[in-house]
Order: C-alpha cells, then structure tokens, then sequence
C-alpha cells in the first residue's frame, strides 16, 4: 500500500483499541474471512464458513454492538487556522448565511478522519473454535504456515477522510448549518467542499459497508521458539570448530563472535521440522492464535521494491 496512509492507519488502530482498515478502503470483510499479507497487499483467500471449514452451526455470533465514538473521530497533522461565519447571495436573489472552515495539513500524510455511530459484529465463541481452525487451516483443510482470520468487524453510518500529499495541504469546507468545531463540520453531511489544496485522497462513504476489522494471526508456540532458538544458538557456537575440521583450509575466526538470531525464527523452526513432525495430532504443540498487532499493520505498507 501507498505509504502516504501510512499514518492513519496507524493511529486508526491505536484509537479504535485494534480496528484496522481493510487495504484501499473499498473492500468488504466479513467475519471468518482468512487472507495473507504478501508485498505490502492483503489478499482475501476464503472464508472458513463459506469454504465449509467450520459449519455455521458452531459459531455464534453478536448481534450489532455500539463501539464508543469518541475512538472514530481524530486526525494528525491537522489545524483550523479559520472558523467563522459568512454570507452570500442565493441563485435566486435571497441571502444565505454559512459556516466555512478551513483546514490545514502539516506533513505528508497528515489527515483527519470522522466516522459516526460506529458498531460491530464479532465471533462470540472464539475460545471453542480456536483449536479446531488450528488443525483445520494447518493440516487437514489447508496447509497455512502464516494467515490472518478475521474476528470482528465494525461499520459505522457514514465515514470521511482526507489525507494530504505534503504540508501544504489545504481544505475548505462550507455549510449552512451552525457548526464549527474541526470534528462537527468535517464529514458533516451538509457541509461541502469549496476548494482544496494538495489533498491525496479525500472520500465520503454513507453505509454501513464492512471496512474495519479485527483479527487473529497463526504464530508459533513460544515454548517451541524457545526450545529451537537454544538449539540454534548451540549449533551455531560450534559451528566455526566443526567448518575447521571438516574442510581442508584454514578458515580464522573469532570465538567471541555474538550470534545473530534471525527475525524471521518463527518461519525457520516451521522449515526445520523433519517430515511427518507437523501433523494433525501435533498442530497443537506448533501453533497458536495471537492478536494482530501494529507490526502486522506495518507490514502493508511493506515491499519488494522498498
């Protein structure tokens, strides 16, 4: 993704408590919906009820729940150099009075966001369903070593955004009604735009269409991590002894030399496995579900290219 969202998707997720947008903001997601996150794009593989992965029987379930909409209005970057009233002339000859606005964007990236009356609908029986999708997605469905599900999603009535392409930026908003607060009068559904400067992206959306959602990620089990982690390290201190031995040269090296654990250990101990240690009998001892975090939002705006 773009990495001019790169902001408000990160502070879309600290002040929603882990709401993230779906990628380009124009797709739907639902409720058992599982992708994968691959050169900074989120592509959408299946749904474990429409795929016939869980029968729809087992889960249960929330009906629509209110979220607390103070988290679903804030912006960064932005201030309101000009707030007041004016007035005009109407086509027909009348007098009009308006409220006009006008916003300013500090960075590349900055923007601001107003979504109203926020809720959500979410698997309730999670904690009974969490092992079987493990055994399910690992081995005896499908063969995921990494994937996302989704758990939660949220709408809300109506949403606006607009985000700026440098500090330059520049909005000016009009309405006829009596507001004139930052939040009130942006993404209000009578106020309109005049004019605007450097703005990147700006959208309205007015139904409750499923952008924003929470998930759970598969990672390996830390008792596993650990225990490879060690054997690495073990392997790896005498691995200079071994190479002296064993070719017939005289390679140098520092037996004080630190080693370099690698970030990516969790995929390593899943490539070192033996054939037939994985199996459905022992995908419980590999896998768990975590929380998907402010690191997983910023592998979206990761890529090859970077």
């Amino acid at each position: 993704m773009e990495k001019i969202f790169r902001n408000f998707y990160r502070n879309f997720y600290l002040s929603t408590g882990g709401f993230i947008p779906t990628v380009s903001l124009n797709q739907n997601i639902y409720p058992g919906d599982f992708f994968q996150i691959r050169n900074g794009e989120m592509f959408v593989l299946g749904n474990i009820f429409r795929d016939s992965i869980v029968d729809s029987g087992e889960c249960r379930f929330s009906g629509p729940t209110k979220l607390n909409a103070s988290g679903w209005s804030f912006n960064s970057g932005v201030t309101k150099p000009y707030a007041g009233r004016g007035s005009g002339l109407g086509s027909a000859g009348g007098e009009f009075e308006y409220s006009k606005q006008v916003l300013a964007f500090a960075d590349f990236g900055s923007f601001v966001f107003r979504g109203s009356e926020p809720e959500s609908v979410k698997i309730m029986n999670w904690n009974e369903l969490q092992q079987m999708l493990i055994i399910r997605l690992t081995q005896t469905v499908y063969s995921f070593r990494s994937v996302y599900l989704v758990t939660e999603i949220a709408t809300t009535a109506d949403w606006t955004l607009a985000v700026a392409s440098s500090g330059k930026g520049e909005l000016e908003i009009a309405t006829q009604s009596e507001n004139f607060g930052l939040v009130d009068l942006f993404g209000h559904p009578s106020a309109k735009t005049i004019q605007s400067k450097d703005i990147e992206f700006y959208q309205r959306e007015h139904s409750r269409k499923p952008f924003f959602f929470k998930a759970k990620k598969l990672v390996v089990q830390d008792e596993r991590l650990d225990v490879f982690i060690s054997e690495l390290i073990s392997r790896r201190l005498d691995q200079d002894e071994w190479a002296t031995a064993f070719f017939d040269y005289d390679f140098s090296y520092n037996q004080l030399n630190a080693v370099q654990i690698p970030g990516s250990a969790q995929a390593s101990i899943l490539d070192m496995l033996h054939a037939n240690q994985l199996n459905a009998n022992t995908a419980l001892l590999y896998f768990r579900w975590a929380d998907a975090t402010l690191d997983d939002v910023e592998k979206l705006f990761l890529s090859y290219a970077d």
